[in-house]
C-alpha cells in the first residue's frame, strides 16, 4: 500500500487503481478530453497501456477518487511524470490541489528530483493552479490536424524509396527505427514490450493505414497510426525517419500515404501530437497540418522543498 494518501475534501474517498477500473477511468478521461478539446482522443486501450507501463506500481503510483455514490470523479498517477484528471462537474472543490499534493509526495518518496504535468492551455484554472505551486513551463505540446474534404494527393517517392503498408513482421524493425529516431529528445529508450503496448499491440492500431518506407530493403521511415472504432478521425501515433535519410521528403511522403489511406477508409481528418523538444512542428505545418490545440508541459523542482 502507498505510504502517501491524498487528503481529500469532505465527501470523497480514494483507493489505488487496478485493471478492472479501465472502463471507468476511460470514461473519466473521455469527459475531461471532451471538455478540453471538444472530442475524445483516448481509448480504453491507451488507459490500460498506461496502467501497465514498466515500473509503475498501481498500488502506490495511482489514486482514484470516488464520490459518495461510488462514482469515479478524479484520478492521478505518477511515474517519472504525472497526470491528474478531475471530472468537469467536480472541479473547483479542491480535488486537483489534493491530487497534486499526493503526486508530489509520491514523487519525493520515489526519489525523483522533479515532477512534470501537462496542462491544456485552455484550462485556465489548472494553469493557474500549477503556476501557483511553483511549476514552470518546460515545453509546448500541439495537437495538429489534417482535414481531407477530398482525397489528398501523394507525391512521387524520392529515387530508391519504396512505400507500403505495415505488416505483422515489421514490428521489431519499426521499434528500432523509432527508438533511434527519438534518441535526441526522449528521456530513455523503450524496450520492445513497452513500445509495442502503446503502438502495434493497441486494439486500435491501424496497420493498413500505417506507412513504411524502404531503401534497398531496409526500413528507413515509418508513420504508425491508430484508428479507434467509431472515431471519425485517424491518429498518427509515431512518425520517424532514419537520421541518414532525413531531408529527402520521406516524412511528408509517408504522411500523405497515411492521410490517403485514412480518407479511403472513410475518415476525413487525422490528428497528431508533437511537442517543442522534437523540433518537428515546421515539418508538419509544411505537410499541410494545422494547430488545433496547444498544451504546456510544466515542471516543478522537488529538490529545494
Amino acid at each position: 500500500m502507498p505510504s502517501t494518501v491524498p487528503s481529500l475534501p469532505r465527501g470523497y474517498r480514494s483507493r489505488p487503481a487496478n485493471v478492472h477500473d479501465v472502463p471507468a477511468i476511460h470514461a473519466l478521461v473521455a469527459a475531461c478530453e471532451r471538455d478540453a478539446y471538444g472530442y475524445v482522443r483516448s481509448t480504453a486501450g491507451t488507459v490500460a497501456a498506461g496502467l501497465a507501463r514498466p515500473g509503475l506500481v498501481p498500488e502506490s503510483d495511482t489514486v482514484l477518487v470516488l464520490d459518495r455514490a461510488g462514482r469515479l470523479v478524479a484520478r492521478a498517477w505518477v511515474h517519472r511524470r504525472s497526470e491528474v484528471d478531475v471530472h468537469p462537474e467536480h472541479r473547483g472543490r479542491g480535488l486537483g490541489a489534493a491530487l497534486l499534493d499526493w503526486a508530489e509526495a509520491r514523487a519525493r518518496e520515489a526519489g525523483d528530483d522533479g515532477i512534470v504535468q501537462t496542462v491544456p492551455d485552455t484550462d485556465s484554472g489548472a494553469v493557474a493552479l500549477v503556476r501557483s505551486r511553483g511549476y514552470g513551463p518546460l515545453a509546448t505540446a500541439w495537437l495538429l490536424e489534417f482535414t481531407m474534404p477530398a482525397e489528398p494527393a501523394v507525391p512521387e517517392p524520392p529515387a530508391g524509396v519504396t512505400v507500403r503498408a505495415f505488416r505483422g513482421g515489421d514490428a521489431p524493425a519499426a521499434h528500432v527505427l523509432v527508438q533511434d529516431a527519438f534518441d535526441a529528445w526522449q528521456q530513455r529508450r523503450q524496450a520492445y514490450e513497452e513500445w509495442a503496448t502503446h503502438t502495434v499491440e493497441q486494439p486500435s492500431f491501424a496497420a493498413e493505414q500505417s506507412s513504411l518506407a524502404f531503401v534497398d530493403g531496409q526500413l528507413v521511415g515509418a508513420v504508425l497510426a491508430l484508428g479507434a472504432t467509431g472515431s471519425r478521425e485517424g491518429h498518427l501515433e509515431q512518425v520517424a525517419v532514419r537520421h541518414d535519410q532525413r531531408g529527402r521528403g520521406i516524412a511528408r511522403l509517408l504522411l500523405r500515404h497515411t492521410f490517403r489511406a485514412f480518407h479511403r477508409s472513410g475518415r476525413h481528418s487525422c490528428t497528431l501530437w508533437t511537442h517543442s523538444d522534437t523540433g518537428a512542428l515546421e515539418l508538419y505545418l509544411r505537410a499541410g497540418m494545422t494547430v488545433r490545440h496547444s498544451s504546456t508541459v510544466f515542471r516543478r523542482d522537488l529538490r529545494a522543498q
